[in-house]
């Protein structure tokens, strides 16, 4: 990625060794580092403090800038914000080299440091005034690595992320120019059981929410209000719920427990599993990569980002897969027909020799794709164009209406899309979301390889391979436990209640081994007429329910569609109505949720703030394979340090 420094930028930095012998991932408890020993049987490195500022050629301070701690050698990373003064502090780095970089927004500047045990070193960087630099390095990583953050867990540790000295004055960052554009959604209400007792809704596994929210938070700028969905917040990770049984293809568990953010309410978790399918098992793939390679995709976080994550996926295909790469700007054209997935040198070349440049045919591509895809089709395998692009379409067909339709016609010879966002400044956010719906597949936005790695090899099945179509979620609540509820998040996957029954209605699809989750803040009975919106009713009072089913809580029903059937499926679960103590995975399904209340600014959420969906998001890693839910800890935490340079913002009210 191809990013201009900050013109003329001083960085003093001075690297003061301390005492403590754990990761900055881990509790700054000394008895962290004796337990990490202990369990995993790995000495934890000598460690140190780097403290600094970061001024500019002309001697002042750089406040709200990020300062984004890697050592390569151990995997380690942390980050940070300047204070007013310029200053920062970051504790527990480990002894060597670590790579510091200086970022403001998409501007950024990197320095090296020696951290040596038992010494002080002091590096001093100058950038001659009007000599901009530009880097080669690839898209930011997320905030973690694989080593760390998993043995932080198994040792019980806490993740945090070093906090700046001081207050940053509102106002310090200006707000980047930006052509992105984010489809506006209005949180839901809450809705009264005596007038709408079913909640009806479409999965949703998409993840490009949080993936683009993170990369506007390591820029240190909180993410547009309309790019954070919850629902793909909450999904983006993982859960250990129960796996299905048999043949079934998908398991429903709940939990009912009290709501962090309003305790006179409850919080209803339903979990939704999808049946894993192992490597031996998966069907034969027929791919067709579209790409866009027009002038909008030049720097190195779109095309040369797009590339690197096209080869990752190429690395996983074998001799019964087959692969096609289509490309489109001005005009379109196949550069590589139908492949064997086991000649990956001829596929690797095929992406070598792609270049960007000229106007945007998305429609023309999308059209030749499909064709291509069509020609190579698999009965009975997994047959699906993966659209690699910013969103930027600016020829032929350029009407999101219209090019959702050209999907909608597509998708019915068997062939589903999956897209792939790259880039800043003018992604497309809202189109790519309504392609991947109606292309009967899943977005995600690609920030870095490590996101590349994550969606197209460690969780490959999920995003590739089908399980269920058209899954319907609904949801029945018990009067006698309820009196209103409202979903968090899926406000652009809501359904009429008729459309559950309806097997010509769309819906989202699952992948192998896919988890999705839903949250439903309960309001219980006694409490709705302190609802907003909540109006006495002198007629229609709600008749006192039965005793029938009176330890029920709710039903579940979730209706779904076999890949290669018609007509769908239904399973149903009851809900008890016993408050518990939140599980691991409700605990952090919630602290994610908050969080993203927060960047919504959600109306009704008065009550949610990031500092306490970090404490509980700290106390719910699990087990954390991927150290995914500690990049979101890190995350949380800076997103907290930048929300003091916001303004204040008036909350609305909200009508249910």
């Amino acid at each position: 990625m191809h990013r201009l420094l900050v013109a003329a930028s001083l960085v003093a930095i001075s690297a003061m060794v301390a005492y403590a012998a754990v990761p900055l991932g881990v509790s700054s408890r000394v008895s962290g580092a004796p337990r990490l020993e202990a369990q995993t049987g790995v000495r934890p490195p000598a460690t140190g403090t780097i403290s600094g500022v970061v001024r500019d050629a002309l001697g002042t301070a750089l406040a709200a800038a990020v300062v984004d701690a890697v050592h390569e050698a151990s995997g380690w990373r942390a980050l940070t914000l300047t204070d007013r003064e310029g200053r920062f502090r970051i504790e527990r780095a480990p002894t060597g080299e670590v790579s510091l970089t200086i970022r403001r927004g998409s501007l950024e500047h990197l320095h090296a440091v020696q951290v040596t045990a038992g010494r002080t070193t002091v590096a001093t960087l100058t950038t001659p005034t009007g000599a901009p630099q530009e880097f080669a390095s690839m898209p930011t990583a997320p905030l973690f690595r694989n080593q760390l953050p998993r043995m932080a867990s198994e040792a019980g540790g806490v993740p945090h992320a070093a906090r700046p000295i001081g207050v940053v004055p509102p106002g310090s960052i200006p707000p980047p120019l930006s052509m992105e554009s984010y489809a506006r959604i209005d949180p839901s209400g809450y809705r009264r059981v005596a007038d709408a007792p079913l909640s009806t809704f479409s999965v949703d596994v998409d993840t490009a929410s949080y993936s683009n929210a993170r990369r506007f938070l390591v820029e240190g700028q909180m993410p547009p209000v309309d790019a954070v969905r919850v629902e793909e917040w909450i999904n983006y990770f993982p859960y250990a719920y129960p796996s299905p049984d048999g043949d079934d293809a998908f398991r429903v568990s709940t939990v009912l427990t009290a709501c962090p953010w309003n305790p006179s309410h409850q919080l209803l978790r339903v979990g939704v599993r999808g049946r894993a399918l192992p490597r031996t098992s998966a069907p034969a793939r027929n791919l067709v990569f579209l790409v866009d390679v027009s002038g909008s995709m030049m720097s190195r976080d779109k095309l040369p980002l797009v590339q690197s994550s096209l080869r990752m996926l190429t690395d996983q295909l074998t001799a019964r897969d087959r692969i096609a790469l289509v490309v489109y700007a001005g005009r379109t054209e196949v550069v590589l027909p139908s492949t064997p997935g086991d000649q990956q040198g001829r596929i690797h070349d095929a992406i070598a020799r792609l270049q960007g440049g000229g106007s945007t045919n998305g429609a023309g591509g999308i059209q030749l794709a499909y064709r291509a895809a069509r020609d190579g089709f698999i009965p009975g395998g997994v047959n699906r164009v993966v659209l690699a692009t910013d969103g930027d379409f600016n020829v032929g067909v350029t009407s999101p209406g219209e090019l959702t339709r050209l999907i909608e016609q597509e998708r019915a010879s068997g062939v589903f899309l999956s897209v792939l966002g790259v880039g800043r400044g003018n992604l497309k956010d809202a189109t790519l979301e309504a392609l991947a719906d109606r292309g009967n597949g899943n977005y995600a936005y690609v920030d870095s390889l490590q996101e590349a790695r994550r969606v197209l090899v460690e969780q490959v099945g999920a995003t590739l391979v089908t399980i269920a179509r058209d899954v319907k979620l609904q949801v029945e609540f018990n009067p006698r436990h309820v009196a209103a509820y409202r979903l968090i998040g899926y406000e652009n996957r809501a359904l009429q209640t008729e459309d559950f029954a309806d097997d010509r209605k769309d819906a989202g699809e699952i992948g192998a081994g896919h988890t999705v989750t839903a949250l439903y803040e309960i309001v219980p009975p006694g409490q709705a007429s302190q609802l907003p919106g909540a109006t006495p009713l002198r007629y229609q009072q709600t008749p006192a329910p039965g005793r029938d089913h009176g330890e029920e809580l709710a039903t579940v029903s979730v209706r779904h569609k076999r890949p290669d059937q018609g007509a769908s499926v239904l399973q149903s679960h009851t809900v008890a109505a016993r408050v518990t103590a939140a599980d691991t995975e409700t605990a952090f399904a919630s602290a994610v949720a908050e969080a993203a209340l927060v960047l919504r600014h959600d109306p009704l959420a008065t009550g949610a703030s990031l500092p306490a969906a970090t404490r509980r998001a700290e106390g719910a890693l699990g087990r954390d394979p991927g150290g995914w839910r500690a990049e979101f800890v890190r995350l949380a935490h800076l997103a907290t340090s930048l929300q003091s340079f916001q303004p204040p913002r008036r909350q609305e009210s909200s009508e249910p």
